[in-house]
């Protein structure tokens, strides 16, 4: 089991930028795929993005309702996977999770074995 912290949500006006962070506590963490997953009220937890393990090239993977605005990056040496959001819009705003697995890239949620807490993120319009 991994442990995850997630930091760096908050409330953002429309059209803005956050950064989203998770540590892991895995020894071998580049071992590891890692994603993005968020949950708005009344709704299903959904896949935002993932970044493979490293030994398959870091390859990454995003919704289509994010993709040209998110980007998901890792620092193997700081045990940490980052996701870079920019021209937020109202309808992202959610909480935000860290998700862990060892092996291949995958978006689905019940794959992955390890979650951190969550940070919420709120974009005002």
């Amino acid at each position: 089991q991994v442990q995850l912290v997630e930091s760096g949500g908050g409330l953002v006006q429309a059209g803005g930028s956050l950064r989203l962070s998770c540590a892991a506590s895995a020894r071998t963490f580049s071992s590891y795929t890692m994603g993005w997953f968020r949950q708005a009220p009344g709704k299903e937890r959904e896949f935002v993005a993932a970044i493979s393990w490293s030994w398959s090239g870091g390859r990454t993977y995003y919704a289509d309702s994010v993709k040209g605005r998110f980007t998901i990056s890792r620092d193997n040496a700081k045990n940490t996977v980052y996701l870079q959001m920019n021209s937020l819009k109202p309808e992202d705003t959610a909480v935000y999770y860290c998700a862990a697995r060892l092996g291949v890239l995958v978006t689905t949620k019940s794959d992955f074995g390890s979650w951190g807490q969550g940070t919420q993120v709120t974009v005002s319009s």
